[in-house]
């Protein structure tokens, strides 16, 4: 009787695991995206740059503008099919903003 219990418990972490995962991934590409687009790289550089970094699927967004730039990372992580417990969707999303540079600023 325990046993049932204890491997869906145990399946349920393994999906809150990946789901850290996502979110770190998304931290990760939103930071690095943004501090390239303070730096002065071009704008379509650093989207690929988030978008190499998130998850598959992720939607990156770009807001500039008064010599900060905001970058926002987010998806929608799904319940693995192979999950026996059946777990609504879980929305990640980081959003990173960094001061643009003196050099940059003046590029940009």
């Amino acid at each position: 009787m325990v046993l049932p219990i204890v491997a869906a418990f145990a399946l349920v972490m393994v999906w809150m695991l990946s789901v850290g995962i996502a979110q770190i991934r998304a931290v990760d590409a939103s930071r690095d995206a943004a501090r390239a687009l303070a730096r002065g790289e071009d704008r379509g550089a650093a989207v690929a740059l988030a978008r190499r970094t998130a998850p598959e699927g992720a939607e990156v967004r770009v807001d500039d503008g008064a010599g900060l730039v905001r970058v926002t990372v987010s998806l929608r992580a799904d319940a693995p099919g192979w999950l026996l417990v059946p777990l609504p969707a879980v929305w990640v999303d980081s959003s990173s903003a960094v001061e643009v540079e003196g050099d940059a600023a003046a590029v940009g």
